[in-house]
């Protein structure tokens, strides 16, 4: 059974890309002060919340990308664009009240991009077979 994302329109694949890409930044522009607090996990609920929002942001453009181009190719744009993605919002978030910008967020996101993509390119490259049933 052929991969759903392949017979989509390309508008359609690229859908989810925008959708993530509209959370981060909405996410991005709360000021400080309406960020909550999640006591002693929130170091970890908030840096865990930034590697899996750029997982889906990364899968996401895995996937929209077109098909017929190698997997190495699509794992390679996906992760830049995530990475360029990540640079532009902690430059947007420099601007929001009292939020900084981090490299260490980038990285981060980085990481997060990386995983979810070596995962998914794995699975999709494994999953080709020929048999019909």
């Amino acid at each position: 059974m052929p991969c759903m994302s392949r017979s989509l329109p390309t508008p359609l694949r690229w859908l989810p890309s925008i959708i993530m890409m509209g959370l981060i930044f909405f996410f991005s522009s709360l000021p400080a002060s309406r960020i909550p607090y999640f006591g002693s996990v929130d170091l970890l609920v908030k840096k865990g919340g930034h590697a899996m929002g750029y997982a889906l942001l990364a899968t996401s453009y895995y996937f929209a990308l077109p098909p017929r181009l190698s997997t190495r190719y699509r794992w390679l744009t996906s992760l830049l664009m995530a990475l360029l993605f990540a640079l532009s919002d902690e430059f947007h978030q420099s601007f929001v009240q009292g939020r900084t910008s981090s490299l260490r967020d980038v990285v981060i996101d980085g990481v997060g991009a990386f995983v979810a993509l070596t995962l998914v390119a794995g699975y999709s490259s494994n999953s080709r077979s020929n048999s019909s049933s």
